[in-house]
């Protein structure tokens, strides 16, 4: 997800960078192909790669250690830095009023009124062509918005014209950008809110533009406090004072849609905050989204604009008009909390009262902390990677993920835990979008870069049917030289820019805006992350959640990246790919019981030994022979006390296999461990037959209908494939019991005698069914020899591998 972030960010760099002609062919031109990198070969005018038929697999350390590279040459390029600073919200201001002397214009509501019958409302929710209908019939409020946004932005535009006609379009970029950022506020919330949507598109915007509109407050000026109350009033139906013991006077903090009041609950004492919203919000917005539409529509004549204003603008204000429904941020809060409440339990989000809760007025429990960005607390650490964990289960698991993700709404509470705060915006993320990102990472773990274009379709990054085979020299070329080895020093970003620049010219690539809220939650994580561990990489702990959603879904998308994952293209199975899944399963387990609070019994488990093969391992032989000898049965290890012998703990890899959390891996295991057990069975025949001198020896065998015996090898015959997987076997059941020198069997079995039984009734019948299937099919075909391919029953009965 590390690599896929970085290369999301590259790619709108080098279109922003490409959108002046120039610069544009300078990074066209100044793009020398490096020795050692991808070869490519031309053929009717598209640029392939060449791509070698081994396949290659990176481990997720090998990956998380390139991806730090990666990302401190990236931090060294300035246009890249800026990009990266934004996307963490390093320049948002989180201030809770507004600096003097901002005065924000909104409509006036007396001339609306008057153009208009009372019966003649607008539109609850977003539908632009009911909001033009409504202003259409007002054509005198209209006019005087347009004056009012035109005497505010007239210097803005008439420099923007300017820079056109004397072609310093980049040069002033910055500048026009600073004035952008200082006349938004005054032109009210619309304004504010979709210069904030746009400061997180990278795609849209060049990364010196982002940073200004980062900066913009969305605090501005309180509004009168008897309009705030009277508004209270009336949308509760009541005087304030039937419900609230305590509030104000005062609000503590104002922005653009609201202004929130600290009270205290008549009736339980509880203390709250109470949002009223601003008044003439729902007009002055729908107003201005009336008035961009129609500059929107104006645009698609202009064929140097091949964005869709009008589909941008109409996706964000669907959910900007969400925002203005406190009903509605009541609700999202809740359901927000149910859904992470069993895994999650140190993550707060504060409590609605729906019953005090109206479209104007949200009532929700008041919450005492500091910004998690500002705290200098020894535990900042822990609650990043449980807000990394939070982020990944909305991602990856509900599909209810917070849209609004900012260094504000992330709080540290007095007793440690993390606070989310204001659920005004949230998205719904698809199970296409939610398997479709950890495919593309398993895709990228076996470099299957064909997988990863398609992946870009999968995730909407393109739209179906583009060709995408230009798309992959580039893709591939930057991955290889990431994942090679020698990190982000072999990597030439003005070559991969000036080839992604081409690429978004050329094609319809852009950023979904799901994606772009997720590399905004994700990058704020990350740059409150990185001040305290510079070491910090995202797919440390994304990994781990990951595999468990591999291990633990059973559906049938996640169980097919599970294997593909473990086998990859050329499904061959890799212990150390699974051992790698496992481990990682492992630091999930203990970085759940972090967000649980216990922070002190997960150190010691976080010690346990990750050698899966350390010198000194069990030798699979010696444990087969134990159990052959009679270990302490299964029945007889449940009544072992355990609770009195500190030393034996199996691993959580190994108690997850044989729990009933673990039937799902089981299931997917147990054909490899047929296989495992009979290439074992068979090596220990062939080692003792030829310990004793029988190794080549025959013994005579009459077949039916044969008039002479045919001559069968008594020792079985052991391949390289054989061989490879006893070596898996031994290597992944070292991991499983730990690897340790000094290792009791019959320990280990006692300890684990608890889970067994169940097991045993579950996995046993059907593994020794096909134990039973794949000896019998073995020994048919090398009994019966040539004599399979003429006969066809004895072909069907061995098709078992």
């Amino acid at each position: 997800m590390s690599a896929t972030f970085a290369l999301s960010a590259a790619a709108p760099v080098g279109r922003a960078a490409a959108a002046s002609t120039s610069l544009r062919q300078r990074l066209l031109k100044s793009s020398p192909r490096q020795p050692g990198g991808a070869r490519r070969t031309t053929r009717s005018g598209t640029v392939y790669a060449r791509v070698s038929g081994t396949e290659r697999t990176s481990t997720t350390s090998q990956i998380s250690s390139q991806i730090k590279d990666i990302r401190s040459q990236m931090e060294e390029d300035e246009d890249l830095n800026t990009l990266m600073a934004g996307l963490r919200g390093t320049n948002i201001d989180d201030s809770d009023f507004a600096a003097d002397g901002v005065k924000m214009r909104v409509v006036d509501l007396d001339k609306i009124k008057a153009e208009g019958g009372d019966d003649d409302r607008l539109p609850l929710y977003y539908d632009p062509e009911l909001i033009a209908q409504y202003w259409r019939r007002r054509p005198g409020a209209v006019a005087q918005r347009i004056l009012q946004l035109s005497t505010i932005a007239g210097s803005f535009i008439t420099g923007i014209i300017a820079d056109l006609v004397t072609n310093k379009t980049s040069e002033n970029s910055v500048k026009r950008a600073i004035q952008l950022r200082e006349i938004v506020t005054s032109l009210g919330p619309a304004y504010i809110k979709l210069g904030q949507a746009l400061s997180i598109r990278p795609d849209i915007l060049s990364p010196q533009a982002m940073t200004e509109l980062q900066k913009l407050c969305d605090k501005v000026p309180s509004f009168d406090n008897k309009i705030a109350f009277d508004t209270l009033e009336r949308e509760l139906g009541c005087k304030w004072q039937d419900i609230y013991s305590e509030l104000g006077p005062d609000p503590v903090a104002a922005a653009s849609l609201g202004q929130v009041y600290k009270g205290k609950l008549k009736s339980n004492g509880d203390i709250v905050a109470v949002k009223v919203q601003r008044p003439a919000v729902l007009e002055t917005v729908s107003i201005d989204l009336y008035i961009l539409r129609r500059v929107g529509v104006a645009l698609r004549s202009v064929p140097q604009i091949n964005t869709d204003v009008v589909g941008l603008l109409d996706e964000w204000a669907e959910r900007f008009f969400e925002e203005l429904d406190y009903v509605k941020e009541g609700d999202n809060a809740t359901k927000f909390a149910a859904s992470i409440e069993d895994d999650l339990p140190q993550v707060v989000v504060p409590r609605t009262y729906s019953e005090y809760t109206r479209r104007k007025v949200i009532t929700s429990q008041w919450l005492d902390g500091e910004k998690l960005s500002q705290s200098t607390a020894d535990d900042v650490g822990d609650l990043v990677n449980i807000g990394v964990i939070c982020y990944l289960k909305q991602l990856l698991d509900t599909g209810f993920f917070h849209a609004d993700p900012h260094p504000g709404n992330l709080i540290r509470t007095p007793d440690g835990r993390l606070a989310i705060l204001d659920f005004g915006l949230m998205t719904n993320i698809d199970d296409n979008i939610k398997f479709g990102m950890i495919e593309a990472i398993a895709h990228l773990i076996h470099r299957d870069y064909d997988a990863i274009v398609e992946d870009f379709v999968t995730l909407d990054f393109i739209p179906e049917g583009v060709d995408l085979k230009p798309i992959l020299p580039p893709l591939a070329r930057v991955f290889d030289q990431a994942l090679e080895g020698g990190g982000a020093k072999n990597i030439n970003f003005q070559e991969v820019a000036a080839d992604l620049a081409q690429i978004t010219f050329d094609y319809p690539f852009r950023i979904p805006p799901y994606f772009a809220l997720i590399i905004r939650a994700i990058g704020v994580l990350e740059g409150i992350a990185l001040v305290g561990n510079p070491e910090f990489a995202l797919v440390d702990e994304a990994y781990p959640y990951i595999s468990k959603r591999l291990l633990t879904d059973d559906s049938p998308r996640l169980r097919e990246s599970l294997r593909y994952m473990v086998y990859g293209k050329g499904q061959v199975f890799d212990a150390d790919r699974l051992i790698d899944v496992l481990e990682a399963f492992e630091t999930f387990s203990v970085a759940s019981r972090t967000s649980r609070g216990n922070m002190e019994s997960e150190a010691a488990a976080a010690a346990t030994t990750t050698a899966a093969a350390a010198p000194g391992g069990f030798d699979l032989n010696q444990i087969f022979a134990q159990i052959q000898a009679g270990l302490t049965p299964p029945a007889a290890a449940a009544s072992t006390a355990r609770g009195g012998d500190q030393d034996a703990q199996t691993r959580e890899a190994l108690q997850f296999v044989l729990s009933p959390q673990g039937s799902i891996f089981r299931e997917f295991l147990l054909d490899e461990a047929v296989k495992g057990i009979d290439a074992l069975s068979r090596d220990n025949a062939a080692r003792v037959l030829q310990q004793v001198g029988l190794g080549d020896a025959t013994v005579p065998l009459l077949l039916p209908g044969a008039l002479l015996p045919r001559s069968v090898r008594l020792s079985p015959r052991v391949t390289d494939d054989d061989r490879a997987t006893v070596e898996s076997v031994t290597k992944l059941l070292n991991f499983l019991l730990r690897g340790s020198r000094t290792a009791d069997p019959s320990k280990v079995a006692r300890e684990l005698g608890p889970l067994l039984p169940a097991v045993a009734t579950e996995v046993l019948p059907e593994l020794i069914s096909r134990l039973n299937s794949r000896v019998a099919a073995r020994t048919i075909r090398e009994v019966f020899g040539d004599q399979l391919t003429s006969t066809p029953l004895a072909a069907g009965a061995a098709s078992p591998r």
